[in-house]
């Protein structure tokens, strides 16, 4: 696949990759919750683009990505079908992780009007295997099918853009970044920030 992000991520070691899930979710203020198999942090952007990763035990990941602009987004929609169907190829015990659980603020349910069961929404379902990173079979035959950019429209690109994969993600980095978007109104409120951004990272070394 031709794709920068995705292939900085599957360059990246999974414990990095799982440093900087755990750095970003702090810096978001987003709070880390164990659910039954995996640890989950996340990132969102307060306007309704999310990034959600579930660490599991046993080395898989399951990573979701959402953009509610997009023309992934089947929240809107109500259609269950499909929203299921963009997690067919994934392992159905990393699958259990999203079905039937409770919504959070990243991953509203869409429900089986049939059945009653529910599934968080997303318009990006990835998985690493313990050794490689994987699209799943539906979202990709989806995409395929109706002529849909897979990376862009899922809100892979975007989301992921706060983990930095392939570039540095420091301290520094993270200030500048925030300082280029107008966030401090002076030197010294800058420094204040930068001083609790290490504090951060301190924690996920």
């Amino acid at each position: 696949m031709n794709n920068a992000m995705w292939d900085a991520l599957a360059a990246t070691p999974l414990p990095e990759v799982r440093r900087r899930a755990a750095v970003v979710d702090e810096l978001t203020g987003v709070e880390p919750v164990t659910v039954p198999g995996a640890c989950r942090p996340a990132w969102n952007d307060g306007g309704g683009q999310s990034a959600v990763w579930y660490f599991a035990g046993d080395g898989r990941v399951l990573l979701l990505t959402f953009d509610h602009e997009s023309e992934l987004n089947l929240y809107a929609e109500g259609d269950f079908a499909l929203q299921e169907s963009f997690y067919e190829g994934v392992p159905e015990s990393l699958v259990a992780l999203v079905r039937d659980r409770p919504e959070n603020y990243e991953s509203l349910n869409l429900t089986d009007p049939a059945t009653g069961r529910t599934i968080h929404y997303a318009g990006g379902v990835f998985w690493y295997d313990g050794a490689r990173w994987h699209v799943s079979d539906g979202l990709a035959e989806h995409c395929r099918r109706e002529d849909v950019d897979l990376f862009g429209e899922s809100g892979f690109d975007y989301c992921l853009d706060a983990y930095r994969f392939g570039r540095d993600l420091t301290p520094e980095t993270v200030v500048a970044a925030r300082d280029e978007d107008g966030l401090y109104e002076d030197e010294k409120e800058r420094e204040a920030d930068l001083a609790h951004v290490r504090e951060v990272f301190a924690r996920h070394a």
